[in-house]
Order: C-alpha cells, then structure tokens, then sequence
C-alpha cells in the first residue's frame, strides 16, 4: 500500500484531495453528536479519525464543526 498521508484534523476537500493525489481508495463516513445542545455547521466537515482497512481502503470519519454563535445582544 502506498504511504498514507496524515488527514486528521483536515478539512474534507483537503484530505479528499490529498488521497486522490495519493492514488489511494479512501471511504467516509460521518459521525454526529447524540445531543443537539450545540449548533453544528453541516457544511464545515473535518476529519476526525483516520483508519486502513484491511481491503486496503482508508476511511475517513467526519464531524460538522460547531457552528458560530451569537448572542442576544450580538456580543
């Protein structure tokens, strides 16, 4: 298998393309908070684990960033 290059903490498109660069099968998968007591950015998705499977596929878990939050008075 080729060298797998380190996609933790990456944005998706980033470790997307990194692995396509790499000729490497890649696989993802998205993980999400089991409470809604934060606000998350479905559009902002990071790579928060990285594991080699044994059909020689990388697979990516993702998670949603938490989104910004305003308050009341705009502080």
């Amino acid at each position: 298998m080729a060298t797998v290059p380190d996609c933790l903490g990456r944005p998706q498109a980033e470790a997307e393309q990194l692995l396509r660069a790499s000729g490497l099968k890649f696989s993802e998968e998205i993980t999400r908070p089991t409470r809604d007591f934060f606000q998350i950015d479905d559009n902002s998705l990071y790579v928060v684990r990285q594991r080699e499977l044994a059909d020689d596929t990388v697979c990516l878990t993702l998670a949603a960033r938490m989104a910004k939050e305003v308050s009341f008075h705009g502080l």
